[in-house]
């Protein structure tokens, strides 16, 4: 053996595994705090998302927008997270996580906030689709940067934690916009030929979580596992270095050099199919097909998209004394034939129904901290399994309780399906390999969007024509197969180390 190798051969048994490197800056401050700012990115996220199930009916009246037009303005926005997540997708496998995620919260913030300017329903439907577009790669830059930062043993807790922080986000929304809403202050801004008023204001207001999230950002590191493996070892190191120090772990950190990973898959600039095509050929295509179904399957979150105006709905019944022995579409069929009330101000969201708004997501929020405590042991396909059947029996039956009360119970289970969202993104970590684990979250994700813009519009025409229960019935059906669809995912508890999918 020559010299050249044999030196080479020195400095590989020196070199420290990433796993074992990442394990050695512990677990304290940085990733609680590191927690805390992907849950931010979360929450900014849905504010620039999905601002409009606040927005869309609370600017009804200045916009004068119908209830078809209203259907478009709740789901062209998520045609813009289609399109932008598998750019966004290449962008962090091939520019960086937290770059790109510092670019998308900063895009974000000021296109959304222009929003607030719109004159026509449509100008603010354009302007929400190109936030929407900017944002759509916020959660998976996010959540990929925050699973490569954290020891393998706590990476589940966290994901589930951050799921947990997302699950508020409606309920945040609802918060924000409670003591702004009501108001009734209207300045006109004649260079437009608008009024500024409280809708604009809440608009205005979703921007600014995005901000306070890139300043969480100036204290994370780029991903190191990232870094590793652009061939940027030095500074790799550098990192979790960092995050040791952060974490205020004892002694010094002693690694100096890391055993590389899959480098050949990024010494050469790559092109968006390599990032791609690997994901639908063997033996990941299975992994592919299967998480796109469960997202294609979670469209539990049309109904949440309509949340705020069915709340609204509830909430205007019961307090006229009637409808507690109805069930929750008997209600909403009772509120679209009720003759509006000249003590209530138009296109203006009930305060209770947002307050409700906020119970349900606190609700989702604490089931998914209590699932988090048991995830280890039953692990992410079992918990899957058990879940959606048990959520999509809640939606089947939330029409067959003539109570008010007992149905609208059983829809909150029903809107419990959100909180998968988590489990299916762990999955992702799990299943596909470093260079890809972006791309993937990102496409599967993709997936459920493009079957949620369809499911929006299909629920608004079942919820504004009498046949709620037909709504109901057919998606929590169709979430129920989300079950037998899991059972075909291997048990991830057997999965030693979240890299343990073949290489390609």
């Amino acid at each position: 053996m020559s010299s050249d190798n044999q030196e080479k051969a020195k400095m590989m048994a020196a070199a420290t595994p990433f796993e074992e490197a990442l394990d050695q800056t512990g677990f304290g401050l940085y990733n609680w705090f590191h927690t805390l700012v992907t849950g931010a990115v979360v929450v900014s996220f849905a504010c620039v998302a999905y601002s409009n199930t606040i927005i869309v009916p609370t600017s009804a009246c200045e916009l004068g927008s119908t209830s078809t037009q209203q259907g478009l303005m709740a789901s062209v926005p998520m045609i813009g997270s289609i399109i932008g997540a598998v750019v966004w997708g290449y962008l962090g496998d091939t520019r960086g996580r937290r770059n790109m995620l510092v670019l998308s919260l900063l895009l974000a913030a000021a296109v959304n906030a222009l929003a607030s300017l719109a004159v026509h329903w449509a100008m603010l439907m354009a302007f929400q689709f190109t936030a929407t577009l900017i944002a759509s790669g916020m959660f998976s830059l996010a959540i990929t940067l925050i699973s490569e930062s954290v020891p393998l043993a706590r990476r589940n807790l966290l994901l589930l934690l951050v799921t947990s922080i997302s699950l508020l986000s409606q309920g945040i929304m609802a918060v924000l916009a409670i003591p702004i809403i009501p108001l009734g202050f209207s300045y006109y801004i004649s260079a437009l030929d608008i009024y500024w008023n409280s809708w604009r204001t809440v608009v205005v207001v979703y921007s600014l979580p995005s901000l306070l999230s890139l300043l969480g950002l100036l204290f994370i590191k780029e991903s190191p596992k990232f870094l590793l493996l652009q061939g940027k070892e030095a500074e790799a190191v550098e990192a979790l270095r960092y995050m040791h120090w952060f974490n205020r772990q004892p002694g010094e950190f002693r690694v100096t050099s890391l055993q590389p990973e899959e480098s050949n898959k990024s010494k050469t600039k790559a092109k968006a199919s390599d990032q791609i095509v690997p994901l639908f050929r063997p033996p990941l295509l299975r992994y592919t097909i299967i998480v796109a179904l469960l997202f294609i399957f979670k469209q539990v979150n049309a109904f949440a998209v309509w949340l705020p105006r069915i709340m609204d709905q509830f909430v205007s019944v019961l307090q006229s004394g009637e409808g507690r022995d109805q069930t929750l579409c008997g209600i909403i069929r009772q509120a679209l034939d009720q003759p509006p009330d000249p003590n209530v101000t138009p296109c203006a969201l009930n305060e209770t129904a947002l307050l409700l708004v906020l119970a349900v997501a606190g609700f989702q929020s604490t089931v998914n901290a209590l699932i988090s405590l048991v995830l280890d042991r039953t692990g992410r396909r079992n918990m899957t399994i058990f879940t959606t059947s048990i959520i999509g029996l809640c939606g089947i039956l939330v029409n067959a309780v003539p109570s008010a009360v007992a149905s609208a119970a059983l829809f909150a289970g029903f809107l419990l399906g959100i909180m998968t969202l988590g489990l299916y993104t762990a999955m992702c970590v799990a299943l596909f390999p470093t260079h890809l684990r972006t791309m993937a979250v990102s496409l599967t994700l993709t997936g459920g969007r493009v079957a949620t813009v369809a499911a929006i519009q299909v629920l608004n025409y079942l919820l504004e024509n009498g046949y709620c229960e037909v709504g109901f019935y057919v998606f929590a059906s169709i979430f129920t197969c989300s079950a037998i669809v899991a059972a075909f995912l291997p048990d991830d508890r057997k999965i030693v180390k979240s890299e343990s999918v073949t290489k390609l």
